[in-house]
């Protein structure tokens, strides 16, 4: 597996990583536990030393299960969680995730002693604030996390779905290593103001959902259904209405899937790794064979003339419905 550098922080980390939400949450039926360690442990020993997981996920069986996976290899591996939520409140969204947002400096350190346990480990590589919080400055949640690198329990920290705005000021307070937001052929708001941000302050970028939950690897139609268990049944891209034209983008990467002869994984990974050196897209699976096909998009190439082409030709193509139910969409670009 290439490695990848994330921005100016010399954090090396395979140039794909694993997103390992789905494992737990939002995108069932799950694996038995011991299968998704051997996956896991698959995924290292095929070069994969990027993980991403979050105290919320679950909550907390999501790092759980990455502490006893990892736990053998735990030298090798970069491990990426997340802080930024009141899990003691019981207020949930409709499809189960807290929405009580809080990175209040005991907040933040309770968060960090139990994503600690809970993943075996004396230290974070990557501790990135999950939604920025109204009600705390970032320059406090920046102080905060300061100090939890001068105590060596986090290495590097980083924002998920942050504002520019925010992201220059906590920069300010405490550098940031990696900002992690959304992003893919079927989700490009990035382009306009993030990205040039992040280039400009030497800041790495973790698009989460690369493949648009699925959507590009080709799996769907415009006939699809999602059981309501599925957090895509709950996302207005995904409604029968809106896919039935969204789709058109899907036919669009399995066109170019076919003339450069690979999957449109492969075509959407690859495409979102030609965009800037220190882009590190995190795919989630559950099957090791998808880990195998996303890691081969590293060796796929465009050209400039073809990535031309496929700009011009992703502008054309107008995605309807938003990306997120609007009780989660309101917690982004703060």
């Amino acid at each position: 597996m290439k490695k990848r550098i994330l921005g100016n922080s010399g954090l090396s980390v395979s140039a794909i990583g694993l997103g390992c939400m789905g494992m737990t949450q939002s995108y069932p039926p799950y694996l038995e536990k011991s299968k998704s360690i051997a996956l896991i442990r698959q995924a290292v020993e095929l070069g994969v030393t990027f993980f991403d997981t979050a105290e919320v996920y679950g909550p907390f069986t999501n790092e759980e299960l990455l502490g006893e996976a990892l736990e053998p290899y735990r030298d090798d591996v970069v491990i990426a969680t997340k802080f930024g939520y009141d899990l003691g409140n019981n207020k949930n969204d409709a499809s189960g995730r807290p929405v009580s947002l809080s990175s209040r400096p005991e907040t933040i350190r309770q968060a960090i002693e139990g994503s600690l346990k809970r993943l075996r480990t004396d230290h974070i590589d990557l501790y990135y604030q999950h939604r920025v919080d109204p009600n705390v400055p970032i320059e406090e949640v920046a102080g905060t996390i300061r100090e939890l690198m001068d105590e060596g329990k986090v290495l590097n920290w980083g924002l998920s779905e942050a504002a520019t705005s925010t992201i220059r000021r906590a920069h300010t307070v405490c550098p940031i290593t990696a900002v992690q937001s959304e992003y893919s052929m079927w989700y490009r708001k990035a382009e306009d103001e993030l990205i040039p941000t992040l280039e400009e302050l030497g800041i790495g970028f973790v698009p989460f959902s690369p493949l648009g939950k699925a959507v590009l690897t080709g799996r769907f139609n415009k006939d699809t259904k999602f059981d309501k268990t599925d957090f895509r049944s709950q996302i207005p891209r995904f409604n029968p209405e809106n896919l039935s034209s969204n789709i058109a983008l899907a036919d669009y990467v399995s066109e170019i899937a076919a003339n450069k002869n690979v999957t449109s994984a492969k075509v959407a990974l690859s495409w979102l790794l030609a965009q800037k050196p220190w882009i590190v897209p995190i795919p989630g699976t559950k099957k090791v064979e998808r880990i195998k096909e996303n890691m081969g998009a590293a060796d796929v190439i465009f050209t400039k003339e073809e990535l031309m082409d496929i700009s011009k030709k992703l502008k054309s193509i107008k995605i309807i419905g938003e990306r997120y139910p609007e009780d989660q969409e309101k917690l982004t670009g703060k």
